[in-house]
This record gives C-alpha cells, structure tokens and sequence, in this order.
C-alpha cells in the first residue's frame, strides 16, 4: 500500500467508527470471542487479533449491530463475510504450524479476513475480482493502518505466480475442484486452506506440501460462494 500523510490517516480514521458502541461495542465483541473459545477454537493469538479487529465496519452500516454475530452477512454484489467462527478456524489451521512470510488470500471480498490475517504474516498477498470491493477493502485496511498488504484485482483461481512460492495459501470461496495453479505456488512445507465442492455439498480441507508429495486432511462441511474462474 503507498504511503499516506498524517492529514489522510486522520480523515480515513474519522470515516469510521473503530471502537463502536452499542451491538458493536468492545463488550459485544469480546461476548463473540468467549464464544469462539467454546465453540472449540484454541488460538489464543487468532481469538487477540479478532477481539481487537472492528468487524462491524467491514459489514453494511444497515447491518453493523448484527457484526459480532457468529453468522455470514451479506456485503453485496453476491458475496458475505465469512461467519467469524470460520475466519477463526481457517486463521488457526494456518498459523499454527510455522512462521509465514508470504500468504496468498484468494477472494478478498469485504476484507475482514485479510486484516485477520495480517499480523500473522510478513506480507499477504490478496486476490478479488470484484472491482469495487477490492477498493473498500483497501480503504477500511488503511483506516486500521494495515501496511502489509498487497492488492490484486484477477481471478483468483490464477493465484499470484509472480509472488509464489506461499508458506500458506487460505481461499475464502469454493472452487469445485482446487485449482492445480494454487497447489503450484505453494512452497514446499507450505500449507493450502480450501473449501470445495458444489453449492450443496462443501467440505474444509488442508493441503500441505512435502517436496513433490501433497498431504490432503478433509475436515469440517462448510458452506462458501463459489469461486467464480473466469473463461
């Protein structure tokens, strides 16, 4: 991301509410992590960085005192915001193997997830085809001055070979079959967090690589819009 002066910084802070009040108080936000803990995730790093993160200003205002709800919301052009117990769980399985330098996001989307994401890695790399998302998310990113962050408007299936290889790729839509190109810019040790399968049928999966051989453990039934790969 380029550099900003003071002055914008301090108009880009002011555009949004970052502590919020009310349903989108930090009260309300640490009842959601309490219940990300009995719902099974572990991480104590992963619950800090959510329970400090502002989910409600990367939802629709109409829909911010819904934010801290452990459920998908709607934030147009056909796509939602992840269910933070999703976001939990996916930042989990990455973080909990090895440092990461690199990490490749495919579908940005509102962009919560990246900024999860973030302090957790050196650089993340993230990938939406949706023009105007793309550019909220860089917005609400630089209001909670993330700087670690680069951006790509493509079809996500590609990945983004010009960075590759990842230590750790996370997909937040569901290919119905995983794209070879993901599985190719993973680096060696690396691991890919994946939903796939048809609209009915989704399940969870991590593929780790070890030299030429991929390691494949299918976990939970999810639910994720489809990556949509262009023709």
């Amino acid at each position: 991301m380029g550099s900003q002066t003071g002055l914008s910084k301090t108009i880009l802070n002011m555009s949004y509410d970052l502590n919020g009040i009310g349903m989108t108080s930090q009260r309300t936000r640490d009842r959601l992590i309490q219940r990300l803990r009995e719902e099974g995730i572990k991480n104590e790093n992963v619950l800090e960085v959510m329970r400090q993160t502002p989910r409600h200003i990367f939802v629709d205002e109409a829909l911010a005192s819904r934010s801290y709800e452990d459920t998908a919301l709607p934030i147009g052009h056909g796509q939602t915001i992840s269910q933070p117990y999703i976001v939990a769980r996916m930042t989990e399985l990455l973080v909990e193997f090895a440092p990461l330098n690199r990490v490749l996001e495919i579908g940005t989307g509102s962009g919560y997830q990246t900024a999860i994401l973030a302090p957790f890695a050196e650089q993340v790399f993230t990938v939406e085809r949706i023009s105007p998302l793309l550019e909220q998310a860089k917005e609400k990113h630089a209001a909670l001055e993330i700087t670690n962050i680069r951006y790509l408007l493509s079809d996500g299936s590609w990945g983004w070979s010009e960075y590759a290889p990842y230590d750790a790729i996370i997909a937040t839509a569901a290919p119905e079959e995983i794209p070879k190109e993901l599985v190719e810019q993973l680096a060696d040790g690396g691991r890919l967090i994946i939903p796939h399968g048809t609209s009915y049928h989704q399940r969870l999966s991590v593929i780790e690589r070890d030299g030429d051989e991929l390691i494949t453990t299918d976990l939970d039934m999810v639910s994720f819009v489809p990556l949509v790969r262009e023709k």
